[in-house]
């Protein structure tokens, strides 16, 4: 990756840690060490998308993600970290840009309707990773048998928030935190591959105790003992998939290991908006005989 690249992923870097500050041209062209009279139009011809844009996408992320999953924040709370004066100003950019209020999204969400909105950064993020060096270390491990709960999402990839509030909603009701319960997330499916309708995702938390009946239609199950490959990811989900084309292409032609009849798998060490994206962690584990 070129030092002039380098330079702007720096910038991206800067912008996750710090949306609740202001964060103005001059800052961030003394970021990337770049002049501050050309700075904009060479991130708009770096990326395809205007600085404002970018911010203004990151915040709302931001946003969404606390309204839908972490109901002890407040909205004017959530307005205030997201540069609004006011959560009226607050209301009325996010009703326009998403088609709901703040208040109507917390309660339920129109995940199309947002996908649609974020697809442009998911895109650059994309690119971003596609530019990267692939510096990836990988280690083997015997991964022991760990008992899970687990909520299957079936449907387009796009409603899985939906199944992840449900979740939560669960894990919540029967106090198993990430704090106390390893999460981990069975990916059996290609999202760009994979027919909408027939994409499955399990959301999983460890736990020994018997789940009992419940209305999201958790149950139990296990992950089983066995030798898998595993990359730590240090960044966004956007980013997760080129890891796993990495394993799946290059390190299994390489290896020359054979895979086990499991699915890929993640495990989630780090939580946005807990932490900034380009800071989150997840562990991918890839299954082998």
């Amino acid at each position: 990756m070129s030092n002039y690249y380098q330079r702007f992923v720096q910038v991206i870097n800067y912008i996750d840690d710090n949306l609740e500050q202001e964060l103005s041209v001059k800052k961030l062209s003394q970021v990337a060490h770049l002049s501050k009279y050309h700075f904009h139009r060479q991130f708009s011809a770096l990326f395809d998308m205007n600085l404002a844009r970018y911010i203004r996408l990151c915040r709302d992320k931001q946003a969404g993600f606390k309204l839908a999953y972490r109901p002890e924040y407040k909205v004017i709370d959530i307005a205030f970290s997201c540069g609004f004066d006011s959560p009226e100003a607050f209301s009325r950019a996010f009703k326009k840009t998403i088609g709901q209020s703040p208040s109507a999204f917390r309660k339920n969400p129109d995940w199309k309707a947002w996908h649609q909105y974020h697809q442009p950064m998911t895109e650059l993020r994309i690119k971003k990773m596609k530019k990267l060096e692939k510096n990836y270390k990988t280690n083997i491990v015997n991964f022991d048998e760990t008992s899970i709960a687990v909520l299957t999402h079936k449907g387009a990839p796009e409603l899985i928030g939906q199944s992840i509030k449900q979740f939560i909603t669960w894990r919540r009701a029967n106090k198993l935190p990430p704090s106390i319960s390893r999460t981990f997330n069975l990916v059996y499916d290609d999202p760009t591959t994979t027919v909408p309708d027939d994409y499955r995702f399990d959301l999983c938390a460890s736990t020994n105790q018997a789940v009992q009946s419940n209305d999201q239609g958790v149950v139990n199950s296990i992950i089983p003992s066995g030798k898998c490959v595993v990359i730590r990811h240090v960044g966004s989900d956007d980013e997760l998939g080129e890891v796993a084309n990495y394993l799946y292409g290059q390190w299994l032609e390489k290896s020359g290991e054979t895979l086990r009849d499991f699915p890929l798998f993640f495990e989630r060490v780090s939580f946005f908006p807990e932490v900034s994206e380009h800071q989150m962690i997840t562990d991918v584990y890839l299954p082998l005989n």
